[in-house]
Order: C-alpha cells, then structure tokens, then sequence
C-alpha cells in the first residue's frame, strides 16, 4: 500500500471521528467553528479529534462492556503493565496468583496485550520445596518445621510477557515463563516454557504450531516497534497493522524505517 492509500485511509478515519463527535452535539459548534476557517482551522480541528483519542488511563474503554484496561486498576508494585494492554473482565490482580513480595518475583507485561477471561499467571510463591522426600508445606499448615530458605524453593525469576500478546481465555501461565512480542496462547493452554515471539502456540504443555510470519518479516516488526509510537500515529497505523497483505506490509515498514 502506498503512502497516499495510508494517508487517504487516515484521512477517512480523521472524518469518521469528525462526524462522531458532531453527532454527540457538544463539539459540534467548535468543530464546524474551525472547519471554516480553512486550513489553519483545520489544525484547530484535530486538536479536537485527538482530544477524544483514546486513553491508557481510563479503567474502562467500552462504557457498559466488560472489559478493563489493566494498567490504571494495578496496585501491586511487582506487577508492571504497559499501555492499552486489556483483561476481559474485572479485577485483573486476582488472575495472578501466588504473589508474594517476599518471593521478589515480578509480572512484567507490555504494551497493547489481549487478555481473555479467566486467564491465570501463577507466579514462583506456588512452588513447593522439590528437593526433599515429600513436597508437603508442614510450615504452612501448623506443623514445627523451620521456613526452608529462598535459595531451597524453586525460583524460575520473573514473569514477562511482551507487546501485542493475545492471551486465549482460560490459558495458564507458569512462574517464570517469558512470552515474546506478537505471540498468540492458545485457550485453556497451559504455558510452562518460554514463547518465541510471533509464534502460536496451544495446549497441555502448550507446543508451538507455527510462527506466524517469517523471519525477515519479524525482524521487521521488532525493529519497527509499532506500539512505542504516540498514539496518533498508532491510528493512522490501523490499516497498516491490520492490513492481510504482508508483502503490502513488510515493503511499507521497510520505507517507514528507511526514512
């Protein structure tokens, strides 16, 4: 796709966002204001476009539809999340589970991530002591037993997830496991390796079923980082990133980074 096709599309979307807000009345004096004042009001108006674009730190994007986006709702201070990343419901902190400060473990999830309902991340506090004759936790549960040391349990390290990750619902993540930028998790899988990025994989133990895209045109990706980009031009990106022709795709990010 040429850069007039990426422009004209921007340019519909720039008059589609216009029309909505002169439907909800409020801007529609302001919009119309500006509109005839040519092209310096033109700059006026999207000013008042981007004023409604959207916004990591609202809690939900969709008024009356159940979906959260996870950043503004964390209270936790070992759990990281990036912008625009959504959970398909509520209270995204009790999917992640066995969280203890004590285990200096962190969740680290990037940017732009699609999480379906009734995933869970069970982090290293759900490990039992595995070098013994018996797992059982006696200290827990009211037995005299010392606390066995940190160094004793299983400690796999962090949690990360990338950008761009679709998380199938019901999936479960394994302490430790990092899960590349543009992976896709099967529902119900259970994930206990790591992901490479771009790859789908599914179910118990999650196995990969391909990379969705070849090498050069990953590599392309990840040196593109298209979620790092301000938010306008993240939308006027949208039919870049969703276009089905990745021949199309991979020679426009292949300009864009030349520039």
């Amino acid at each position: 796709m040429c850069l007039a096709s990426f422009n004209n599309e921007a340019g519909r979307q720039k008059d589609t966002e216009i029309a909505r807000l002169q439907a909800k009345g409020p801007k529609d004096t302001e919009i119309s204001r500006y509109r005839a004042k040519g092209q310096k009001g033109m700059k006026k108006v999207d000013e008042v476009v981007m004023s409604s674009m959207p916004n990591p730190n609202v809690t939900h994007p969709v008024p009356g539809f159940p979906v959260t986006y996870v950043k503004p709702t964390i209270t936790r201070s070992n759990i990281v999340v990036g912008d625009f990343t959504y959970y398909s419901g509520e209270d995204f902190e009790s999917r992640v589970t066995h969280h203890y400060e004590f285990y200096g473990d962190k969740l680290i999830i990037g940017k732009f991530c699609q999480i379906a309902a009734d995933v869970e991340i069970i982090m290293n506090g759900a490990n039992h002591k595995m070098n013994g004759a018996s797992t059982f936790p006696f200290y827990i549960l009211g037995w005299k037993q010392d606390v066995p040391p940190l160094s004793d349990m299983p400690h796999k390290g962090d949690t990360v997830v990338g950008n761009d990750v679709w998380i199938g619902q019901k999936a479960v993540i394994l302490p430790g496991v990092h899960i590349g930028d543009g992976a896709i998790i099967g529902a119900n899988s259970v994930v206990g390796s790591d992901v490479e990025p771009y790859t789908i994989v599914v179910g118990n133990p999650a196995k990969t079923v391909r990379k969705r895209f070849d090498d050069e045109l990953i590599a392309l990706l990840h040196e593109f980082r298209w979620w790092d980009k301000a938010i306008d031009e993240i939308q006027e990106l949208i039919p870049l990133l969703h276009d089905n022709d990745l021949e199309r795709v991979r020679l426009e990010i292949e300009r864009r980074l030349a520039k």
